[in-house]
């Protein structure tokens, strides 16, 4: 199991615009029409590169699913799925489908099909998370928690927590930066073109 960390951009970073089709509802959706679909109480905008073959991602997109629970109307969240998807199609639309439902998404699940947003926002892994605050600047950019999947040699026995996410999550609530001592994602390299 390859392993990619994530390019840790600069904390600040304006979240870069999109408009891409959410393969649940058939809809184009912008990122700023999914901040304002949370609600006025929302207070940031967590974007999510995920896959669904990504052994990375299936370790963890069980918590995925309860923090889009847990945090609905305070926080924004989508979901963006960038590979390239001749070359692994289970990661396509059927695929993507399949696993919001499996797994309880609430949250817009994107096609990137042209790799542009993933390049925008400097994705580098799934999964690869980037949260921001109500004014759309980066507040953080790193892992879910310390947990990895198991896989031969490699990975933890740690439980998915999503604590270090979530920390994050609390503190752009709360209107604070969450600490600035950020441990890089680590996954899958996204599965760029050729």
């Amino acid at each position: 199991m390859s392993k990619t960390e994530s390019t840790m951009v600069k904390l600040g970073t304006i979240a870069p615009p999109f408009e891409l089709r959410d393969v649940i509802s058939g809809r184009g959706m912008s990122r700023d029409d999914i901040f304002a679909s949370a609600g006025d109480e929302a207070r940031g905008l967590l974007v999510m590169f995920i896959c669904v073959h990504c052994p990375y991602v299936k370790h963890v997109e069980a918590e995925l699913a309860k923090i889009s629970e847990d945090y609905e109307g305070l926080i924004a969240m989508v979901a963006i799925q960038s590979n390239d998807i001749v070359a692994y199609p289970d990661d396509g639309p059927a695929g993507m489908i399949d696993q919001a439902a499996r797994v309880g998404f609430r949250f817009p699940y994107l096609l990137d099909e042209m790799q542009e947003v993933a390049r925008e926002y400097d994705a580098a892994c799934t999964p690869d998370f980037f949260l921001f605050d109500a004014r759309m600047r980066l507040a953080y950019r790193g892992q879910l928690d310390g947990s990895r999947p198991r896989r031969g040699d490699s990975g933890n026995d740690v439980p998915v927590t999503g604590q270090d996410l979530r920390a994050a999550m609390d503190a752009v609530i709360a209107g604070k930066a969450p600490n600035p001592e950020q441990r890089t994602s680590l996954g899958c390299n996204i599965k760029w073109k050729s």
